[in-house]
């Protein structure tokens, strides 16, 4: 797959695009898809918001639908 998540975009497109990224996200212990912010908030603003880093987080979901 050419096109890569990047933390600019938003958590809603993300788990829309690549359903498996929520295997990511549920190891971190978020659950971006029932929370609100997830429609308007990019990867980066809520990694850091619950204390992750989102560049670990964007090679986590790369390397898992590459």
């Amino acid at each position: 797959m050419s096109e890569k998540v990047t933390k600019e975009m938003s958590i809603l497109d993300i788990v829309q695009k690549y359903p498996e990224s929520l295997e990511v996200f549920a190891k971190y212990g978020l659950g971006c898809v029932g929370c609100a912010a997830a429609r308007f908030e990019n990867l980066e603003a809520g990694a850091k918001v619950h204390g992750f880093d989102p560049d670990e987080m964007v090679a986590e979901i790369n390397a898992l639908i590459s």
